[in-house]
C-alpha cells in the first residue's frame, strides 16, 4: 500500500490577488439552488454600460423623490378652516410651505406652487372672513417671524401661537375692536389681558435699537438690559394669559398693582437666545410698581422707577390667582413674596426655581407668605407640589415657607 505524501502549501503573500481557479464542470457544486451559477472564471459582460444605467437609475429616483416632495407641499393644505355657524371661518392649522416668514390672516386663502416661476401663489377669497383662530394652530412653527391680525378676527384662542421660535411680532389691524398690540405685543383691545409677548421679540427690539450680534449674550450692558431685556407691563393689565411670557428673553417683568391673575404657565421658562454658551435661565427679577395720582402707564419700554411711581420686589398686593406651573423653571429668581390677597396658587407653580451649587441652595430657596400659617392653610388652595424641591439625600424636600413675612424693600 502506497503512502501519501502530504503536499506543502506555499506561503500566501497578503499582497498578491488571489484567483479561485474552479473547474467548469464543478461550478455548479458552489451554486445556491434557486441562484444563478457563481460568476467565478468569466469577466462581466457590459460592465461600464450596466453602471452608467444604474447611475442614470439613482439619480432619476432621486430627482423624482425631490419633485414629489415639492409637489405634496404645494399640494397639502397650507392653511386648515373650519366653516362656523355664522359663515364665517375658523383657522384650525397653518402648515408652513417652508419659506413663509409672514403670515397674515383675515380672508380664507389657499396656496398653489406655480411650476414655471417656481414659486408659490396666494390666493384670498375676500368673501370668506375669518373669525377665529384656533390653540395650537401654529404650534411649534420656526419660521414665521410676523404675523398680521385683520380686522375682522373675534377670537384668539388661547395658546394658539404656541412655541413659535421665530415669532418677533404680532401686528394688529387697528380697525379690529377685539384686539391691539403694543409694539408687536398681543393684548386685547382694552388692554385687560397680556396674550402673547412673541418668543424672539427680542431679536425685534435688538433691530429696533441697532444691537450688533456681540450683544447677545448674557453680560449685556446695563443699557442693553433696560433695551431688550426689561418689559413693563401696561397698568391697565388685570391677567397674564396662559403662556403669554413663556420662553421668552426677559430678565425684569414690571407687573402692575391690579393685577389680578397669572394664568397656566403665564411666566414659564424664560431664557437667553439659544447659542454656543447654552440656555441660561434669565429671569432674575420680578418687580411691582403702584402708580401715583392715577397715572397710567402704557410704554412698555423701561425708563427708570422714577417713571412708575412706587416699586417694590416680587408679585403684586391685590394678586388673587396663580395658576400651575405659572412661574416655573425659572431658577435666576432668587426672591418670592406671596401677597395676602392670594387665595389659590395651581400644582407646580413655582417648580424647578431651586437647585444646588456646592452644596449650597440656590434660586428660590425659600416662599415668603404674608399670611400666617394657619391662615394660609386656612384660607389659600394649593395645588400638588406649589413649592420647589431639592434633592435632600435620598429624597425630595419642598423649600421652606416663611411665613408672617414682611416684603423686601425695593428701589
Amino acid at each position: 500500500m502506497s503512502k501519501k505524501t502530504k503536499k506543502e502549501m506555499p506561503p500566501v503573500n497578503e499582497a498578491e490577488n488571489i484567483t479561485l481557479n474552479i473547474p467548469e464542470d464543478e461550478i455548479w457544486s458552489y451554486q445556491v439552488p434557486g441562484l444563478a451559477a457563481p460568476h467565478i472564471n468569466k469577466p462581466y459582460k457590459y460592465f461600464t454600460f450596466k453602471k452608467i444605467i444604474f447611475i442614470v437609475t439613482i439619480v432619476i429616483a432621486v430627482s423624482l423623490s425631490c419633485y414629489f416632495s415639492i409637489l405634496a407641499i404645494a399640494n397639502k393644505d397650507t392653511f386648515t378652516y373650519e366653516v362656523k355657524d355664522n359663515g364665517t371661518y375658523l383657522l384650525s392649522k397653518f402648515s408652513n410651505t417652508g419659506e413663509m416668514t409672514e403670515l397674515t390672516v383675515d380672508y380664507v386663502t389657499t396656496v398653489d406652487y406655480d411650476q414655471i416661476t417656481k414659486e408659490y401663489v396666494f390666493t384670498k377669497d375676500e368673501n370668506k372672513k375669518v373669525t377665529e383662530i384656533r390653540a395650537y394652530s401654529l404650534n411649534c412653527d420656526d419660521k414665521i417671524k410676523t404675523i398680521h391680525i385683520g380686522a375682522e378676527v373675534e377670537v384668539i384662542q388661547n395658546n394658539a401661537f404656541y412655541s413659535c421660535w421665530a415669532l418677533e411680532n404680532i401686528e394688529v389691524d387697528e380697525n379690529n375692536p377685539n384686539y391691539c398690540d403694543i409694539d408687536g405685543v398681543l393684548y386685547n383691545k382694552d388692554k385687560t389681558v397680556l396674550i402673547n409677548y412673541p418668543c424672539n421679540h427680542d431679536e425685534y427690539l435688538r433691530k429696533k435699537f441697532g444691537y450688533e450680534k456681540e450683544m447677545y449674550r448674557s453680560d449685556a450692558t446695563e443699557q442693553y438690559i433696560r433695551d431688550i431685556q426689561t418689559y413693563v407691563v401696561p397698568s391697565t393689565v388685570t391677567t397674564l394669559g396662559e403662556l403669554c411670557f413663556s420662553y421668552v428673553n426677559l430678565r425684569d417683568i414690571y407687573l402692575p398693582e391690579g393685577l389680578k391673575r397669572m394664568e397656566t404657565l403665564s411666566v414659564f421658562k424664560l431664557h437667553e437666545p439659544k447659542d454656543e454658551w447654552g440656555n441660561t435661565p434669565s429671569l432674575d427679577n420680578i418687580y411691582t410698581y403702584r402708580t401715583v395720582g392715577g397715572k397710567a402707564v402704557t410704554d412698555t419700554a423701561y425708563h427708570g422707577p422714577e417713571s412708575l411711581g412706587i416699586v417694590y420686589e416680587s408679585l403684586p398686593e391685590g394678586l388673587e390667582y396663580i395658576g400651575s406651573d405659572a412661574l416655573s423653571y425659572n431658577q435666576a429668581l432668587t426672591y418670592i413674596y406671596i401677597p395676602e390677597s392670594v387665595t389659590e396658587i395651581g400644582h407646580h407653580a413655582f417648580w424647578d426655581n431651586v437647585y444646588k451649587e456646592n452644596g449650597q441652595l440656590c434660586g428660590v430657596s425659600q416662599i415668603n407668605v404674608a399670611r400666617s400659617e394657619e391662615d394660609f392653610e386656612a384660607n389659600v388652595k394649593t395645588g400638588d407640589s406649589w413649592r420647589p424641591q431639592y434633592d435632600y439625600m435620598l429624597f425630595k424636600k419642598s423649600v421652606d415657607v416663611i411665613y408672617s413675612a414682611q416684603r423686601h424693600i425695593s428701589e
